[in-house]
């Protein structure tokens, strides 16, 4: 019965305990047995092998649990902005929200962006206050953030009515007051109470309709999607039409299909079931051309035409990057897929599931456009880590026309460093022209700023704020809206330290080289022409032979290099490569390698094309 059917998304900014809590209502519910694995994990809903190597959750995620005769359908939702397009789609399916904020922290921007996205679909939203035994904690001023948060963001007033709670769910304790009970019974009593039982159209007669708000796929059933039941039933072996909205002209098209297996969420699992209700949240194969936004239907027992629900509105991509084949001199000899023809294939397979994605051809790759760095370095991680080889270019913000002028994004940027960083941060956002809009000290003594910065000011911040603060500080983003671009931000660094000749680096040039600045790569690697090797002393680009031997003679032979004393070598990041990029240099990702390079390799041609 859809009375006894909850589903509620859990939101809240990076970091403030939202996957944690479901692990703690997952166990504590009985999914699984006592002596299970997952009994002893954490983290459980975050599948992904990045998830667990950077600590967020990346891509939305649901269950189920039951609970004094309740299915409780959980989504587990992504805190980082660059990810907002999984929170997006997947709140399509709630009916309510537990919106989750640290003691300590109290609501930061992505608090705002995922209740202002709860409160726009009039979702049920109820509030946890979350690691309440931190020494730094400030329950009665978070409180009040909280409620000028929800008088900003409310459209009406039945949404200033929140319930609040108290949780560690580390410990998977909860309580009404913060004098918490030793379990999470309060939570799953604030599930069944306060969030409403799902709204359906109850006119059956009209056919079922379930939108699609996820795919995934199984090597057995092949492509399934995944949505909530918002009319009728779906049924084993049913005929349905698939009902795919064109996001360029609006145009309704539509396709024929057949049910071949329902499944509902348990834990972890799904079970095959014969049928499924309105309310439910299920996932159903057989429908191979259906996309996220499109709605699977049948006709009415009236005769009736199926009818197609409003698609999921997304956000506009803020940043691009190209993507495409390599093309250095060491192409082809570290990557199974290389081709442009594969990279398409597969950046066609990620735009099936990554809805917040946008892809054009350019030259030989794709210009591929996403939330923010994170969004986009995530995507070739991956592709990397499944044996792509493949060369990106430096990230380009994607400019809007609004009222026929050329507009660019601006984003709300918060930082939260130590007092002795301050002058740092202030140096750094002043360079990049970032407007200082707030200025306070925390309870714990710490400096918290809020900015409005452009995006493309954003490319390259992070890692310079880390540098400059010994890796304290605490930066988040939010997409604010849109202005007329005043002038290309264009960043400062110091020029490049070049390979002048192919071969392989020895200990003797590195250590004449290291004087002129900060190397990238050790002894004993294979280099090329036009390859970057390091970050010179001096602001410009510097040609060095790195592959220099010594000449042997009586006096000097090769055992004498042993001698040499090479500082260690600057080993970046994908993101740190990335942002260390100018628009005429390159980044060469394979699966076992990240080589920075010029776009013009031949140092001659290079330098006449600058003049130019």
């Amino acid at each position: 019965m859809v009375e006894n059917i909850r589903n509620v998304a859990i939101i809240a900014h990076v970091d403030h305990g939202k996957t944690t809590l479901v692990d703690g209502l997952l166990k504590q519910s009985h999914t699984f047995r006592d002596n299970q694995a997952e009994m002893s994990q954490t983290l459980i809903m975050d599948s992904m092998d990045q998830e667990h190597e950077r600590g967020i959750t990346i891509t939305a995620k649901q269950t189920s649990v039951y609970y004094n005769g309740y299915k409780i359908n959980i989504i587990d939702t992504p805190g980082h902005a660059d990810f907002s397009g999984e929170v997006e789609r997947t709140l399509n399916m709630a009916d309510g929200v537990f919106l989750i904020v640290d003691a300590q922290e109290g609501p930061m921007p992505q608090t705002k962006f995922v209740l202002q996205k709860a409160l726009s679909l009039h979702l049920k939203p109820v509030v946890v206050i979350n690691k309440i035994d931190k020494p730094g904690a400030r329950i009665e001023e978070v409180e009040s953030e909280i409620a000028d948060l929800f008088l900003e963001l409310a459209s009406d007033e039945s949404q200033l009515n929140y319930p609040i709670y108290y949780a560690v769910a580390r410990d998977g304790k909860a309580g009404k007051t913060t004098d918490l009970d030793d379990d999470l019974h309060v939570i799953f009593d604030a599930i069944i109470n306060d969030i409403p039982a799902p709204k359906i159209d109850e006119n059956a007669s009209r056919g079922a309709q379930l939108l699609v708000a996820a795919l995934a796929a199984d090597n057995y059933l092949g492509k399934y999607a995944i949505g909530k039941i918002f009319r009728g039933k779906l049924k084993k072996g049913e005929n349905v039409k698939v009902l795919h909205a064109d996001p360029e002209t609006g145009e309704l098209k539509t396709s024929s299909a057949k049910v071949e297996n329902i499944f509902a969420y348990k834990g972890l699992s799904r079970e095959e079931v014969p049928e499924a209700e309105a309310g439910d949240i299920i996932a159903v194969s057989g429908v191979q051309q259906a996309s996220i936004g499109d709605t699977i239907a049948t006709l009415g027992a009236d005769g009736s035409e199926p009818e197609a629900l409003p698609t999921i509105e997304l956000e506009a991509p803020t940043l691009s990057i190209y993507i495409g084949p390599n093309t250095s001199p060491l192409k082809g000899q570290e990557g199974e897929f290389t081709t442009s023809r594969q990279i398409a294939e597969r950046l066609e397979r990620e735009l099936e599931t990554n809805i917040a994605l946008k892809i054009v051809p350019d030259g030989l790759g794709y210009k591929v456009s996403g939330r923010g760095e994170l969004h986009l370095s995530v995507l070739i991680e991956t592709m990397r880590r499944e044996g792509y080889e493949l060369e990106t270019g430096r990230p380009e913000v994607v400019y809007k026309e609004i009222d026929g002028k050329k507009q660019e994004p601006v984003e709300e940027l918060a930082i939260e460093v130590e007092p002795e960083f301050v002058g740092a941060v202030s140096q750094e956002l002043g360079i990049r022209r970032a407007e200082l809009v707030t200025q306070e000290l925390t309870s714990a003594g710490s400096t918290r700023f809020t900015y409005r910065i452009t995006t493309a000011a954003l490319i390259g911040l992070r890692n310079n704020l880390l540098t400059a603060t010994k890796g304290t500080a605490i930066m988040s983003s939010l997409p604010s809206g849109y202005r007329p671009v005043e002038g290309r931000y264009k960043p400062e660094r110091n020029g490049a330290l070049i390979a002048f000749e192919a071969g392989t680096s020895t200990a003797y040039a590195l250590d004449a080289a290291q004087a002129r600045g900060i190397l990238f790569i050790p002894p004993g690697v294979p280099v090329y022409q036009g390859m970057i090797v390091g970050l010179s002393n001096k602001k410009d680009d510097l040609d060095i032979n790195i592959c220099k031997e010594k000449q042997l003679t009586n006096m000097r032979t090769h055992a004498s290099d042993g001698a040499i004393q090479l500082t260690p070598h600057t080993q970046y990041s994908l993101e740190q490569c990335i942002d260390f990029l100018l628009d005429d240099e390159l980044l060469e990702v394979t699966p076992k390698s990240l080589r920075l390079r010029k776009r013009q390799l031949d140092p001659v041609k290079r330098k006449r094309e600058n003049k130019a």
